[in-house]
């Protein structure tokens, strides 16, 4: 496993990544760890398509429910009332 140290890291930064590692019950380097493959994970599935993009980025929060693709309808212009 590679290690890395990350230097001046601002402490708001680090003060927030701290709550959101409490928050989903789990270590500091566990937080971050997650954080990097996301991130690696996003740039890699964004060359796939818009779609398979938030998928990837959303996945972990509970988006799991596939939707067909649409392509070569009509576009239909979105109505407000006045």
């Amino acid at each position: 496993m590679a290690r890395i140290t990350v230097r001046n890291l601002e402490d708001s930064v680090k003060l927030r990544l701290e709550a959101c590692a409490r928050s989903h019950g789990v270590s500091f380097e566990e937080e971050v760890r997650s954080i990097l493959r996301d991130a690696v994970r996003y740039e890699t599935s964004a060359k796939a398509g818009l779609g398979t993009g938030i998928s990837s980025m959303f996945g972990r929060d509970g988006l799991y429910e596939t939707f067909p693709e649409v392509r070569g309808g009509p576009a239909v212009p979105v109505e407000f009332e006045p």
